[in-house]
């Protein structure tokens, strides 16, 4: 299959601003792409608006009626977004005997509800211009091994929705792809690393090298797709 990815349109991006976020960025402004920012609001949201070629929009991810509000406004402005970035998620740790009704709807609503809605808002859009792409994450512990129980679960969500969507949304030429990090080398992970793991773990801009081959053309044939990203963390 074949989507319009071309190199110079607009990516939407949700959880832009933070560590993974700004390597992302980075990675699509250097390619002369735009980012639309989406993104709660706040300082770190500002911040980066000030950034040429970013344009921010503040939302609640965890809310359908103002993703649609907030893609409304991203309608309104000068750029042709092609591509969906679902960085956007929380993490909480956390064994059997912890997951409690506050963690379990707070992570999947992060997780999970965040990527549906901005999808679900996304497609008919990239649909309308002849196609798209769309990169959700996954996580490590979605696939396989040990982890917190809440938080992995949310995540294998959004590893089956990346494949059902990615059945559902081919015939519109919409590619829908997911990542699978691991421990990332961001500070705040740093801040609690041995290190051995910070040895092993994966650069931010490592990882948004992929996801921009996921949004570009030369990823065309791929689709329904969960790639690790986790090297030996």
């Amino acid at each position: 299959m074949t989507a319009d990815t071309s190199d110079h349109t607009a990516v939407l991006m949700t959880g832009a601003a933070g560590a993974l976020g700004h390597a992302v960025v980075d990675e699509f402004l250097g390619a002369g792409r735009p980012v639309v920012a989406l993104d709660r609001p706040g300082e770190r949201l500002d911040a980066l608006g000030t950034r040429e070629g970013v344009h921010p929009v503040p939302v609640d991810l965890g809310s359908r009626a103002a993703v649609q509000a907030a893609f409304a406004a991203v309608d309104a402005l000068p750029v042709e977004p092609a591509a969906l970035v679902c960085l956007a998620g929380g993490f909480t740790p956390g064994a059997l005997a912890d997951v409690d009704e506050a963690m379990l709807g707070s992570l999947f609503g992060s997780n999970f509800g965040a990527v549906l809605w901005c999808v679900q808002a996304a497609a008919p859009r990239f649909a309308a211009r002849g196609g798209g792409a769309v990169v959700t994450v996954g996580s490590k512990t979605a696939v396989t091994g040990p982890g917190p129980v809440a938080h992995a679960t949310s995540k294998a969500a959004v590893v089956r929705l990346t494949s059902l969507l990615a059945d559902e949304l081919r015939p519109q030429r919409i590619r829908v792809n997911a990542v699978l990090p691991s421990v990332i080398d961001t500070p705040a992970n740093r801040t609690w690393m041995s290190p051995d793991l910070a040895s092993r773990a994966v650069a931010p801009s490592a990882i948004a090298k992929v996801i921009a081959f996921l949004c570009g053309p030369d990823s065309s044939p791929v689709s329904g797709a969960a790639i690790p990203v986790y090297g030996d963390a």
